[in-house]
């Protein structure tokens, strides 16, 4: 992870809900292949468009409970959260164009 950031269950509210600008949560786990697939993607955006969105990421396996509290089914699950809030979310391995339009939509 160069561009990106690990989350944790601790630090998940300074992180992301009390971050200053919209923040990009990865939810993903280590035997998920599609995740595998989105993290180069979502690297490759946070270089493009840190100055105006923050990517992290938060493994469901080792943070349980913020998955839990966001009921995060199945992963990969992105979710835009702006303000402390989740604004939009989509399941699944998705092109960069379509991750690059859902953080725009939250901007």
């Amino acid at each position: 992870m160069g561009n990106t950031k690990a989350v944790t269950d601790k630090s998940f509210v300074a992180d992301v809900l009390q971050a200053d600008k919209p923040v990009l949560v990865d939810f993903w786990a280590e035997w998920c292949g599609p995740c595998r697939k989105v993290s180069p993607l979502l690297e490759e955006i946070a270089g493009e468009m840190g100055d105006q969105v923050t990517i992290v990421k938060l493994n469901i396996d080792e943070n349980p409970e913020t998955a839990r509290a966001y009921r995060v089914m199945s992963v990969p699950t992105l979710t835009v959260f702006k303000n402390g809030q989740p604004v939009q979310s989509i399941a699944g391995a998705k092109p960069k164009g379509e991750l690059v339009r859902l953080i725009e939509s939250a901007l």
